[in-house]
């Protein structure tokens, strides 16, 4: 059984500028078809607008509060709410706050670099 610990885990940037921790994936871990990680927006940071061709994602906010644009949607997001975001709708998200935007993202199928296309918005 593996257990991953959030507080022993490297972060790393992804395509979309997010700094996050892989809590579940196939790169390290039994997960096949889907990962999971924590994401954070520093307070003032934001997100590039890109969207997953093949990967369905959910955000769990877990801290702090923004703004997700979801397409042409915008709404404010806080800890304890979840976002569905289907393959291919392009998605931002702003940290205004003074305290970090800190979310759990699981995409099926799992996270990559290829399967992220940024949108220049």
């Amino acid at each position: 059984m593996e257990i991953a610990k959030l507080h022993q885990l490297e972060s790393f940037t992804t395509k979309d500028g997010s700094a996050i921790r892989e809590l579940a994936g196939p790169a390290w871990t039994a997960a096949r078809k889907q990962s999971l990680a924590e994401a954070v927006v520093p307070p003032g940071g934001e997100t590039d607008e890109h969207y997953h061709p093949r990967s369905e994602e959910i955000y769990y906010f877990t801290a702090g509060a923004g703004r997700l644009r979801l397409g042409e949607e915008e709404q404010e997001v806080r800890a304890g709410d979840c976002v569905v975001i289907p393959p291919g709708a392009p998605h931002k998200l702003w940290n205004p706050g003074a305290e970090p935007l800190a979310l759990l993202c699981c995409c099926a199928p799992a996270y990559s670099h290829e399967d992220t296309v940024m949108t220049g918005r």
